[in-house]
């Protein structure tokens, strides 16, 4: 079998490559997430995709430096992971993850940088943290359902951290939804919300973060998707039309009781 092809993704050819996690270059994700991969290309935001032998996308990752990083996350002088992913039930044994985990080691060697960071969770939306184990990352840090893992290359490096996001929580009365362009999900996500919010009556205030430093002191372990009601934070990640009217029932359950 021919080994799989690794596509460094370029405000060049972004059109021609994808994105991965959308690949209809017409549709207004792949829009929003195109317009926010050019705004942080030059902060040093990498994306790359890895195809099979006949040019299909089956697993990407995408990186950045820690100090641009859109997670509550603060550190020096490392790379960040924001997302990985292995597409198929059966490229997820065949050590793809641990290939596209060396090319970003290899980039932060040749910065000169001194490790590489990532958040991990058996929650969704995020990879465990068993492939970076695996791969000689140990945790340092943990809140809730988040770890923060780091592979040094300069051992005497100090540890990243996580910021504490729970204590902005207290700051959001009413409905609240907070999110970023950084996963190209979140626009369809965010205009099903809008109009579920309209149906029921509910004033839903939204809010767009738009740089490093909002997502990293935003209410949610993620950064980029927040939903709070009153305080509370209620999901982390994207969430469905469904999902939301589940959440909506309930908690108008709750407050007429």
């Amino acid at each position: 079998m021919l080994p799989p092809l690794l596509i460094r993704v370029t405000p060049d050819n972004l059109h021609k490559e994808t994105l991965f996690c959308v690949k209809d270059i017409k549709s207004p994700g792949f829009a929003v997430k195109k317009q926010w991969f050019l705004d942080r290309y030059h902060e040093g935001l990498r994306l790359l995709i890895m195809k099979d032998p006949t040019g299909k996308p089956i697993a990407f990752i995408e990186y950045l430096p820690i100090e641009h990083a859109w997670r509550p996350v603060m550190g020096n002088n490392m790379l960040f992971i924001h997302c990985m992913f292995v597409y198929a039930n059966k490229d997820k044994n065949r050590g793809l993850g641990s290939e596209l985990l060396k090319a970003c080691e290899e980039d932060a060697r040749h910065n000169g940088l001194d490790g590489i960071a990532v958040m991990s969770s058996d929650g969704s939306w995020m990879a465990g943290k068993g492939l970076f184990l695996r791969n000689k990352y140990h945790q340092v840090d943990a809140r809730g359902r988040f770890e923060l893992l780091v592979k040094k290359l300069n051992t005497g490096s100090p540890d990243p951290f996580l910021i504490d996001w729970t204590s902005r929580h207290s700051a959001y009365t009413g409905w609240h939804l907070v999110y970023a362009d950084q996963c190209p999900w979140h626009e369809k996500s965010v205009n099903a919300l809008k109009g579920t919010a309209s149906e029921y009556g509910i004033n839903l205030q939204v809010t767009k973060i738009s740089s490093s430093e909002e997502a990293k002191n935003a209410p949610s372990g993620t950064g980029v998707f927040s939903l709070l009601y009153n305080g509370k934070l209620l999901e982390d990640h994207y969430l469905s039309e469904t999902r939301f009217r589940s959440i909506l029932n309930k908690e108008l359950r709750n407050n007429t009781m």
